[in-house]
């Protein structure tokens, strides 16, 4: 069974289900395998995010016309 077609019954079978604690169980799966993208990051990486979000904050930022105009050369 290819993915598409396990998704569909996935889907029949949820809409089916009158079974609440089924579908916490179901929804307890789905948010154990979220991956949260900030921890994928380095140290390093994560500093400078924040440093960037502490620059906006303060409005030291550029628009994005600006930065895509800078950075044009490599698209």
């Amino acid at each position: 069974m290819n993915i598409e077609a396990t998704k569909l019954e996935l889907m029949h079978l949820l809409l089916q289900t009158q079974k609440e604690s089924l579908l916490k169980k179901l929804k307890a799966v789905f948010e154990e395998e979220q991956v949260d993208w900030w921890n994928d990051l380095s140290e390093h990486e994560q500093k400078e995010v924040e440093t960037g979000l502490k620059q906006a904050e303060k409005g030291n930022y550029a628009k994005n016309e600006t930065v895509m105009k800078r950075f044009e050369k490599w698209r």
